[in-house]
């Protein structure tokens, strides 16, 4: 290593091969202590000594190899800074939440908007941000290598390259059994080796997003669809409540041990689905999920926002489509259809600052009043939406207590967390009798009826888990078992005792598409079978409907 001064600034001259080296111990050691604590769970240290050794050499010679590559097109310099940035970035939600930042993490960070963001910033991100990113990027970048020409600097990284691979096979060759098993049976843990596996999302999802070929024209569903005319029928309304984090055993109505669901228990014709599954951990997936015609196994979201999705179905075929939403936004499901937003106290009265579900309620009869015909509402809540739950909720429903009253879960106990998260679903439940209410006003001139689908769950601290967007694949099913209610109005032709027999089939996200086509008696070469909705009509619609779909 060499000291040089020039223009009074002191610098230090450093072969890159070399500072690649100290920067791949460095993230080995500071930004995958989440990696090695699952690994130390699977194999520990008191009888793995030599194995933790080597797995520990395997992921300091994979830090090297991808640096080593990115090296070949960027300076070292650039190269380390990039890489101590994203660790600490992204080690810090790893370590804090047990996030796992893959391809959907990813698309929901781009998609979310300011205010959900505020809620993660938090002091302790900041600090981590400064001690193990922005100091040592500094430092990196007081570094200057020797000058060489492209053909060497080629043939030092990539020789780099070569050996940091030659030091994992050896490692991996004296312990191949032992990484036979930990590659067949744990690959979620490497899914926290940091920050290779955030930079290689992040490729995924820049490939994702690039235009491949010429503009793919809007596709639609190619369907021809009308709606049944009966002769005494009324028009229907539909309230669709699209939830926001909730989980399903953390509702009463499903024999959650707090009695989190008050007002719904007294409403009469109201049914709980016991076992739904989300189509996705994120409402980047599982909103325009479950509008899509496509199922959650061929599900893709660059094609869903380039193609027709339900709502837009019954709004060609006559139904008056409203879209009020108190989230970060519909990502892609009411593009085409009325939309308002209700974040803002410019249109939601209920803001303290945090503007409340409840104001989308607000001026909803008169909307109802201005149209005539079949209307479909969507109310889209920000629900349980964390880290902040606390700020979900009005004071007056802080019931369980002590709540956690920081964004920063680290300082509260998971008692305190799960109360302020109860406190959320208390809220929900309120808001969601609320919406009942407005229906029953309007169940003379409509066939009513309301349903509510959370859009995925959330983790509240079992087995270190936070929050939620893990990859489906393995997710908890805290994340993937959502709530789902049905409320059916009396003059409505959905058989409330043929409909309640579903409500512990299993069933998905998938059923939403087929269940407005159903509720609204719509006739297409689309509907599919039975098994999929969540409802049954009367005998004469289903026959009906039957008839004109064949």
């Amino acid at each position: 290593m060499k000291y040089t001064a020039k223009n009074k600034q002191h610098r230090f001259t450093l072969p890159s091969y070399q500072l690649l080296i100290i920067v791949a111990i460095f993230l080995t050691a500071t930004a995958n202590l989440t990696f090695f604590h699952h690994a130390l769970e699977i194999y520990p240290w008191a009888t793995n000594k030599a194995f933790v050794v080597s797995l520990s050499i395997v992921v300091f010679a994979s830090l090297l190899f991808i640096a080593s590559i990115f090296s070949l097109v960027l300076p070292a310099r650039i190269t380390a800074v990039l890489f101590l940035l994203v660790a600490a970035s992204s080690s810090y939600f790893s370590d804090k939440f047990g996030t796992v930042i893959d391809v959907e993490m990813l698309r929901n960070v781009l998609e979310t908007d300011a205010a959900e963001s505020a809620d993660l910033m938090t002091f302790t991100l900041a600090g981590r941000l400064v001690l193990l990113g922005l100091i040592p990027a500094i430092l990196v970048w007081r570094f200057t290598a020797p000058r060489a020409h492209f053909g060497k600097a080629l043939l030092i990284h990539g020789g780099t390259a070569v050996a940091a691979l030659a030091i994992a096979g050896a490692s991996i060759g004296v312990f191949s059994s032992q990484y036979a098993s930990f590659f067949r049976e744990h690959k979620q843990v490497r899914y926290y080796i940091s920050p290779a596996y955030p930079i290689y999302s992040a490729i995924q999802l820049t490939g994702s997003l690039l235009p491949k070929g010429a503009p793919v024209p809007f596709q639609g569903l190619q369907a021809a669809a009308n709606i049944l005319e009966g002769g005494e029928a009324h028009a229907e309304l539909v309230v669709l409540v699209v939830g926001e984090t909730a989980r399903a055993d953390h509702f009463s109505l499903n024999g959650y041990t707090r009695i989190t669901n008050p007002e719904l228990s007294k409403v009469d014709r109201l049914i709980s689905y016991t076992d739904i599954q989300s189509c996705g951990t994120s409402t980047a997936i599982s909103v325009p999920c479950m509008f899509s015609y496509s199922k959650h196994d061929t599900f893709d979201v660059k094609s869903a926002r380039n193609t027709e999705n339900g709502l837009d179905l019954l709004q060609s075929i006559g139904v008056n489509v409203l879209w009020r939403d108190n989230n970060s936004d519909s990502k892609g499901v009411a593009d085409r259809i009325q939309f308002e937003d209700y974040r803002s106290s410019d249109r939601n009265p209920e803001c303290n600052p945090e503007c409340r579900d409840i104001g989308m309620l607000n001026g909803l009869q008169a909307y109802v009043d201005e149209h005539s015909g079949d209307i479909l509402i969507v109310l889209h809540q920000m629900g349980s939406h964390g880290p902040a739950y606390y700020q979900r909720y009005p004071a007056e429903f802080e019931k369980f207590t002590p709540a956690c009253h920081s964004a920063e879960l680290s300082e509260c106990t998971q008692e305190e967390i799960i109360n302020a998260y109860d406190n959320t679903i208390l809220y929900t439940d309120f808001f969601l009798s609320k919406v009942i209410d407005f229906l029953k006003a309007n169940t003379g001139p409509y066939e009513t009826s309301m349903f509510y689908v959370s859009d995925h769950g959330e983790s509240l601290g079992e087995n270190g888990i936070y929050l939620h967007g893990m990859p489906y694949a393995f997710a908890p099913k805290a994340q993937t078992h959502v709530p789902v209610l049905a409320w059916i109005g009396e003059t409505s032709d959905i058989d409330y005792e043929q409909t309640i027999l579903l409500k512990d089939k299993p069933n998905t996200h998938d059923a939403v598409f087929d269940t407005l086509l159903s509720v609204f008696e719509v006739s297409t070469d689309l509907l599919p079978s039975a098994d999929s909705k969540l409802v049954m009509l009367g005998p004469e619609e289903e026959e009906e409907t039957a008839n004109a779909t064949r």
